[in-house]
């Protein structure tokens, strides 16, 4: 089996590009200075507009900086583009002090940052942000101008509806970027598992393009090599100085251990080409047999039917599917691992189990997620990552063939987890080529 390493993928750095964010601050300083046009000449309320306009232009001068001095399409790290989110924080703080505080219905965009950073930045820094919004919006609660409006009919909002303005921010601030933050984490690890899955098939399939490669040179190198060994043995017998002689006899040999090891290649190459066909019955025992030597009996039952024994094609998915789900048994199983297979006209069906303890509970129903993982105690012999990367590419490799996987466990008393595979035959049967596997 192919091995991989699931920290090749997960937890990849996360990065946003410096155009992104100018583009954001760009889109909040029109919408800041066209909300100040409108209250200030629209609806002729007494804005604070020497201020505003002040911290507006800040803003403007420091997007132009920024777009000068470097890249666009630069990727910024981490901390830069969260110290520029935090910016906008304290920016829209500054712009809301002069213009109502928490009375002002534009707070609520301390959210829009934050959000932000729960799409794309890593939880630490969501954090922080977050905090600094609320820490902004509770300053903003007892200090900040006066709300601009009509002042022959001034508006006087109650304290407790300011309150429940502060507590609303905060809250959706809170409810809103975990949510984001879960929704975007699903998707990277998702994304992340199915270009780890991609890679894994890519290399089963270049394996098994080697084996070709192997009988094609075997072939061609198959008529020189005899020649050479037809024309040192002609040579031997004609040749009368034992030192020549000698050297002949060398020749001759070493020619015919080329050709045994070439007989040897190519008769591995006819057993593991990717368009051969191969019962269901050898395709078990071609993915039991490297796991027989770790310990653990592997015993393997094949029912015995009326239907003929399913034939299909020496599929690379379904090699590495099952050899994983195998590698799993056997890794946590105690003394006992059993394939056992069945089929009828209709359906394939194949059940591995073992003795071992058995999938927790609450991640039974989560199984196939990515990088969900148990690590082996102690006790049990190690640390050791199960059911996590490799059972996810397994499950999408077997879906991809036309099969259904469930996990369960043993019923009492007995234990140890159990893996239910389950073909249509016809699916089975098809040939496929490794392009149409991956597609």
């Amino acid at each position: 089996m192919t091995e991989i390493a699931d920290s090749d993928f997960r937890h990849a750095q996360r990065h946003i590009r410096l155009d992104t964010i100018l583009r954001l601050r760009w889109l909040a300083v029109l919408g800041q200075l066209a909300a100040i046009f409108i209250v200030a000449q629209g609806l002729e309320f007494d804005v604070e507009i020497v201020p505003c306009v002040s911290i507006i232009a800040l803003s403007a001068a420091l997007n132009l900086a920024l777009q000068t001095a470097a890249n666009p399409m630069r990727r910024l790290e981490p901390m830069q583009a969260a110290g520029l989110l935090a910016l906008n924080i304290v920016e829209l703080a500054g712009l809301l002090f002069f213009t109502g505080g928490l009375q002002n219905p534009f707070s609520f965009l301390f959210l829009a940052p934050v959000l932000i950073s729960a799409t794309a930045l890593p939880a630490r820094f969501t954090f922080g942000l977050g905090l600094l919004a609320v820490a902004c919006a509770s300053l903003l609660f007892f200090f900040h101008f006066p709300l601009p409006w009509d002042s022959d009919d001034p508006l006087v909002l109650p304290p407790i509806y300011l309150v429940g303005v502060w507590l609303s921010i905060a809250l959706a601030i809170g409810v809103t970027s975990l949510y984001s933050f879960q929704v975007s984490e699903e998707a990277r690890k998702l994304a992340d598992a199915l270009a780890a899955t991609e890679l894994v098939l890519t290399r089963e399939q270049h394996l098994t393009q080697l084996d070709g490669l192997a009988a094609a040179a075997a072939h061609e190198l198959g008529t020189p090599l005899a020649t050479i060994f037809l024309i040192s043995r002609e040579l031997e017998k004609t040749v009368k100085d034992p030192s020549f002689a000698a050297d002949l006899k060398t020749l001759r040999e070493q020619t015919q251990r080329c050709r045994d090891i070439l007989s040897k290649i190519t008769q591995l190459s006819s057993t593991g080409a990717p368009f051969d066909r191969m019962k269901l019955s050898e395709l078990i025992e071609e993915v039991v047999a490297p796991h027989r030597d770790f310990g653990v009996e592997i015993t393997v039952r094949i029912a015995v039917a009326v239907a003929a024994e399913p034939v299909g094609s020496r599929n690379p998915a379904i090699l590495y599917g099952i050899g994983n789900i195998v590698e799993n048994a056997v890794d946590f199983a105690r003394t006992t691992v059993e394939v056992n297979a069945w089929w009828n006209k209709d359906t394939i069906e194949l059940m591995i189990s073992d003795d071992g303890p058995g999938i927790p509970p609450d991640i039974l129903n989560r199984i196939g997620e990515p990088y969900l993982s148990r690590r082996r105690t102690q006790d049990d012999g190690g640390g050791r990552r199960g059911l996590g990367l490799g059972v996810f590419i397994a499950r999408t490799l077997l879906e991809r063939t036309g099969a259904k996987v469930s996990f369960t466990n043993r019923t009492f008393p007995e234990h140890g987890a159990v893996v239910h595979i389950t073909w249509p035959r016809q699916r089975f049967e098809a040939i496929e080529t490794p392009e149409e596997t991956i597609g």
